[in-house]
């Protein structure tokens, strides 16, 4: 039930190495550009997942922000919707 609470809060729980691939819908669109791809994966020298590459699927324009930020359910959804 607490891992429930957290995703009623706001928040997803990611394993970030295996967001590689996956498909996220923007909460709220911007030019039109709704679903977006992962695309690659950036780590440190660890293997320790830093930062993501999100691909527009409209566009193709890629933008590459922290993992940690599609935790944040008000600004990205799992999955295609």
């Amino acid at each position: 039930m607490k891992g429930l609470a957290n995703n009623t809060a706001g928040k997803h729980r990611l394993n970030p190495r295996k967001l590689l691939l996956s498909k996220w819908t923007a909460a709220q669109p911007l030019n039109r550009e709704k679903h977006f791809l992962v695309t690659e994966l950036f780590c440190d020298e660890d293997g320790t997942v830093l930062q993501v590459e999100l691909q527009a699927v409209l566009s193709q324009r890629n933008q590459r922000l922290d993992w940690q930020t599609l935790e944040n359910s008000q600004h990205w959804l799992m999955g295609w919707q």
